[in-house]
């Protein structure tokens, strides 16, 4: 989500750092930095809240010398603190003296903030990312600078990309990485630059090493050396020419974003769980005052406010907040929510569904909320944005910058999000059993590995929509908590597509639906074998046969009676009833993809659609 770029090397530092920050800005941010380190070891640190360009006013007026060669930049997307002037990055040491760069998250950093303030150790931000340079201030006492910053990042749990500056090596940089995203080292002629991806170096050069999780690599202008961060031993690292273009780069290499995204929903997920969910315990923790705060135990009813794919996240929260919490929960649509006087109180939690944030129907559904005296809360994806700031509890997914219009990683994770609010409140109001709590929470636990395996299936999707993409008209049909999945899956299909794709409970098919069945309607039907309707499920599908439908049933591996009904099926792994919605949409998202591809569509930009509504 954050971008890196560092350089050593004979060119000005400054404005190369800020060509390679602006290359990355597609990841997403909401502030920017830069550390210089100028020829007589003095350390100049340059940061601003907002866009690129309030970093290159700022540079601008501080007349910084074409003599400064080696620093670090950094676009920031706030987790921890809001984007602010103080918590942008870099961070900075009590001494002055290091600055870090970061990316993922200290999830022992409260642990870490204790015990370095207990040594005399002030900190500026709110950002769990400034104890490492804290943690480097103290290595520093005993160590050389390498050591230092290898014996500091051993002490972090959690996930980082890093990098570190020491004015006391003004050409040595320091970079390192453990599961907090890429961190690519470039090699070029008299100089080496470090980046969270490759766009930043393409002006530069083409050949690059990517480390690894727990390597570290020492970079100078003569050339980059690489470590393992746990043993301190060299490490040997392979260099690759990149044959991207720019604009695929910045992609990863993907050739659309879409793909992309949906490739990095494992990640997102487990980035959502992280530091939150407790498998072993089945406590979940929340961040922020609100979600401690009295009202949570007492509220008698919740109202979710959405629209589009979050709307369809927010019927999904609707089956497990129900369930699980024995309290009513209505789901409205958030464009038509103020104009029907709904009724509200001092007892509603209104939970705000949006991806951006800035969804302006959203918005002023919220509004609408809070001026009926209900309380507000918002699951976001993007911290600091209008629907974080006007709501009293925030749930923020994790997802990171999604810039696919059609939205994939965001709908997972929200749903991710929905899961972590429904065994919080339980634990809460105790409304579940704690052994009910810890099978769930482990069960969540395991899901971002099941869906990496799942996206392994691409080949045989790809095959399956090479078969269907010349139909017209698709129905999608799934019963109880998968219904959503249905319309969330022909959502994704008409909106890249533009095939018309149509949504529905099982059950309402012969109420309208059923008559347009035929040889040349395919239907997509969600039937696993967890679900407390899978033999009615069946019978749907029987239904669809009967009348020449083309059927593709989604169901669980190994369900051979399923499987038997369809023309083409679809596998996803045998997990509960309640959590089979997060794995059976993913292959709907590729479906949709394969299909939308097939057709020579603009996947990520389809037509007539904005990534954020900022109209109503």
């Amino acid at each position: 989500m954050c971008g890196i770029v560092g350089y050593a090397g004979p060119k000005p530092a400054a404005p190369l750092l800020l060509n390679g920050l602006a290359k990355l800005e597609y990841r997403g941010y909401d502030s920017a930095g830069l550390a210089l380190l100028t020829g007589n070891h003095h350390l100049n640190i340059i940061k601003k809240a907002g866009k690129i360009g309030n970093l290159i006013a700022a540079v601008k007026a501080a007349k910084v010398p074409a003599s400064i060669t080696s620093g670090i930049g950094h676009t920031r997307w706030a987790t921890h603190g809001q984007p602010t002037d103080q918590n942008a990055h870099p961070h900075m040491d009590c001494s002055g003296r290091v600055a870090v760069v970061h990316n993922g998250i200290v999830e022992n950093y409260q642990h870490l903030k204790k015990q370095l303030q207990d040594k005399g150790h002030q900190f500026r931000s709110q950002t769990d990312s400034e104890v490492l340079a804290h943690l480097i201030e103290e290595q520093l006492k005993k160590h050389p600078w390498k050591e230092a910053v290898r014996r500091s990042l051993a002490q972090i749990q959690g996930t980082y990309s890093v990098v570190a500056v020491y004015e006391g090596e003004p050409h040595t940089l320091i970079g390192a990485r453990s599961g907090g995203g890429a961190l690519v080292v470039g090699w070029g002629k008299g100089e080496t630059l470090l980046a969270s991806d490759v766009p930043a170096l393409l002006a530069h050069t083409r050949r690059v090493s990517y480390l690894d999780d727990n390597e570290m690599a020492v970079v100078t202008p003569t050339g980059p050396s690489f470590l393992n961060v746990l043993t301190g031993k060299p490490v040997v690292k392979k260099v690759s020419e990149i044959e991207w273009t720019a604009e695929q780069a910045e992609k990863g290499g993907y050739p659309h974003f879409m793909l992309k995204e949906i490739m990095e929903q494992p990640r997102a997920l487990e980035d959502t769980f992280t530091s939150r969910l407790d498998p072993r315990t089945g406590s979940v923790v929340l961040e922020g005052k609100f979600w401690d705060s009295p009202f949570i135990g007492k509220f008698k009813k919740i109202t979710l406010l959405a629209m589009g794919t979050s709307y369809y996240a927010a019927l999904v929260g609707k089956f497990l907040l129900e369930k699980y919490l024995r309290i009513p929960v209505d789901v409205e649509n958030a464009s038509e929510f103020r104009y029907r006087n709904p009724i509200l109180g001092k007892d509603t939690l209104a939970i705000v569904i949006t991806q951006s944030g800035e969804t302006v129907d959203t918005l002023v559904a919220l509004r609408e909320a809070k001026a009926k005296g209900a309380r507000i809360a918002t699951i976001c994806n993007v911290m600091g944005s209008s629907a974080t700031r006007e709501a009293e509890g925030v749930l923020i997914t994790r997802a990171g910058p999604e810039i696919g219009v059609a939205s994939t990683k965001a709908f997972t994770t929200q749903l991710g999000a929905f899961w972590l609010l429904t065994l919080f409140l339980a634990g809460k109001r105790k409304t579940m059993p704690v052994s009910e709590l810890k099978k769930k929470a482990k069960e969540l636990s395991r899901l971002p590995q099941l869906m990496a395996g799942l996206l392994k299936q691409r080949k045989s999707l790809e095959k399956i929509a090479h078969e269907y993409a010349h139909y017209f008209n698709f129905l999608y049909i799934g019963r109880g908590i998968h219904y959503p999945i249905a319309l969330e899956g022909a959502l994704k299909l008409k909106e890249i597509s533009y095939i018309h794709a149509e949504g529905y409970p099982g059950g309402e098919m012969k109420h309208g639906p059923i008559a347009l069945i035929d040889s040349k309607m395919p239907v997509v039907a969600i039937a696993p074998k967890s679900s407390a309707v899978y033999e009615k499920m069946l019978n749907n599908m029987e239904e669809v046969k009967a009348r020449q439908g083309r059927l593709i049933a989604l169901v669980e591996k190994g369900d051979k009676l399923a499987a038997a009904k369809a023309d083409a099926v679809i596998e996803i792994p045998s997990v509960s009833e309640d959590l089979s919605p997060i794995l059976s949409v993913v292959p709907l998202q590729v479906l949709a993809y394969e299909i939308a591809k097939k057709k020579g569509r603009e996947i990520d930009q389809p037509r007539n659609l904005a990534k954020s509504v900022t109209v109503e």
